[in-house]
């Protein structure tokens, strides 16, 4: 356990509590507790594992799908209880998979009955589970298993009965069944889950790096069940399927303690249900984390140690203009300064920040909550979104009385934030004078270096995209995901940012107070030295982060 602590894998303060548990039960070991508790992933007590046994991990995809000559040395009852495996034997010896290596009882069980030096291998329960049902059992997956306990009588046919579907939800089956979803969506770093009824079938996709992805879904006879007990969690009406509803809950999976945004939707054929999951301990509010980098990071981070004025960041919904706003207020967060946000959401708590959560059922819009910010001294201000007129000129007001404000706007470029606000009322000498800079961004999925391979692009690639004018001298080389990567496996391990930043000089204020369109301010700004997200971008792909194809995907050009 302390090289679980050491290693920051393991608050110190949960081991203890773990220890204390054990100890009371008197049964287990502290490892399989930790795991069972939640207060740690399985996947890093096996790593773990890995570095102080001489044990190794196997790559699951090796196995065969049938088992070896020879290993039916163990019965499967045996086996799966205990969450081993036996997968190779010779004479002498005998390896065994196995999930909790602390457990001594299970492999000198093994060692008895053959005979045999028993060798240790670490896989994951899931895994091992998985391939014991694919070479013994039945083929059904740990859903499929959950699914087949629950049998047929919980047929929701009259989802009308809400004392039936509370039972229902609180069932266990339906409460493994809704752990395993979010517990899935935790391991493949999925963002959001969305449950979607249809009218012979449940939906679950989960948005992985940006991009919708189907995995395995109960039948469409348990869709009110589970929706139900995510409802209930989330401190929900499931009385109410007529109108929208919005709540959250806190879960802990794996070791870490998520935020779970949920929302739910009536459609034609039952709630359509999205699940927002907000990782607070491993978000890094950082900008290198974050992939910024110069020209745009220096012009950005001018634009905040100004004393006032208005700082934008835009772009579409999930291109991470949240996390680059809190970030900026994690770089202003000192004791001199006084910050106040006003969100809706708040995603993340910030320490030493008074944020407020919008509330219009009892009037607490961002205009009203901007009006009795002012009162409050703060020195920044963070508002969630410019929505509409009244919230812009309260924002700039703030601005023009010597505060700093930092805000959002949904457009599709930094230039056209400018002619958006003109479009919603804001005059341009108030505009021009109080907005310092606007920062426009995009997210592209960044490639797994282990799983891509380095070639040279044809000549009318490099002519198309100019990409000489980006590369250093010498060869230009690009990365892509190797021909031969099985299309099961994701060529893709999280996102980066592409950004362009355009700050208001003096050229583009005269050309805000001529009304320029937005084709014009970008024109100016690209005279003026401006990289646009394309170009971005495109250094991104020539130093090996992403590909052409994924810029292309994010920033639409062509």
């Amino acid at each position: 356990m302390e090289k679980l602590v050491v290693t920051g894998r393991l608050k110190e303060a949960d081991a203890a509590r773990a220890q204390r548990l054990l100890v009371e039960s008197g049964e287990g070991t502290l490892s399989a507790l930790l795991v069972r508790l939640g207060l740690l992933a399985e996947r890093d007590l096996l790593e773990t594992w890995a570095q102080v046994l001489p044990a190794a991990r196997i790559d699951m995809s090796s196995m065969p799908p049938v088992p070896p000559e020879g290993i039916d040395l163990l019965s499967v009852r045996f086996q799966k209880s205990h969450r081993v495996a036996l997968i190779a034997t010779d004479p002498a010896r005998v390896q065994v998979l196995t999930a909790d290596p602390a457990d001594p009882y299970p492999l000198q069980a093994i060692a008895l009955a053959t005979q045999r030096a028993v060798i240790p291998v670490l896989a994951l329960g899931a895994e091992i589970e998985s391939l014991l049902e694919r070479w013994y059992g039945t083929g059904r997956s740990a859903l499929g298993s959950i699914v087949e306990t629950m049998g047929r009588e919980n047929e929701d046919g009259d989802a009308g009965d809400i004392e039936h579907l509370r039972d229902l939800a609180s069932e266990a089956p339906v409460i493994r069944l809704v752990n395993l979803l979010i517990q899935r969506a935790v391991e493949l770093h999925a963002s959001d889950i969305h449950i979607e009824p249809f009218e012979d079938h449940l939906a679950v996709r989960y948005r992985i790096d940006g991009l919708l992805r189907a995995v395995e879904a109960p039948p469409a006879r348990l869709a009110a069940a589970v929706i139900s007990r995510i409802k209930i969690l989330a401190r929900l009406n499931i009385a109410e399927r007529r109108l929208p509803q919005d709540g959250r809950l806190m879960v802990r999976v794996a070791g870490r303690a998520l935020d779970v945004r949920v929302s739910c939707m009536p459609t034609s054929f039952g709630e359509s249900v999205v699940l927002r999951l907000l990782d607070r301990e491993s978000i890094r509010f950082d900008f290198d984390a974050l992939g910024f980098a110069p020209p745009a990071l220096d012009g950005f981070l001018r634009a905040l140690d100004r004393p006032n004025g208005i700082v934008l960041v835009t772009g579409p919904t999930g291109s991470g203009k949240t996390t680059t706003l809190y970030t900026a207020l994690s770089r202003l967060n000192r004791p001199e300064r006084k910050i106040i946000t006003v969100e809706d959401p708040v995603e993340y708590q910030l320490e030493g920040i008074n944020q407020i959560q919008v509330k219009p059922s009892i009037g607490l819009d961002f205009a009203q909550a901007l009006r009795s910010i002012v009162r409050q001294d703060p020195d920044v201000i963070m508002v969630g979104e410019m929505r509409d007129l009244e919230t812009c000129r309260i924002a700039i007001q703030s601005a023009l009385t010597g505060h700093l404000v930092l805000s959002t706007l949904h457009t599709n470029s930094a230039a056209a934030a400018v002619t958006r606000l003109q479009d919603m009322g804001v005059e341009d000498y108030l505009l021009a004078s109080t907005v310092h800079g606007i920062l426009a961004q995009r997210l592209v999925r960044r490639l797994d270096p282990a799983v891509c391979e380095t070639y040279r692009p044809p000549e009318g690639v490099i002519e198309s995209f100019q990409l000489r004018r980006y590369a250093k001298d010498g060869p230009i080389r690009l990365r892509r995901p190797r021909a031969d990567l099985d299309p099961a496996i994701n060529p893709y391990q999280g996102r980066t940012t592409v950004l362009e930043y355009l700050p208001l000089d003096d050229a583009i204020r005269n050309q805000i107070l001529k009304r320029a369109d937005a084709a014009a301010l970008e024109r100016a700004a690209r005279d003026a030295g401006m990289r646009t997200m394309f170009e971005d971008g495109l250094v991104k792909a020539l130093a090996g982060e992403t590909t052409i194809e994924e810029v292309l995907r994010v920033t639409q050009e062509s």
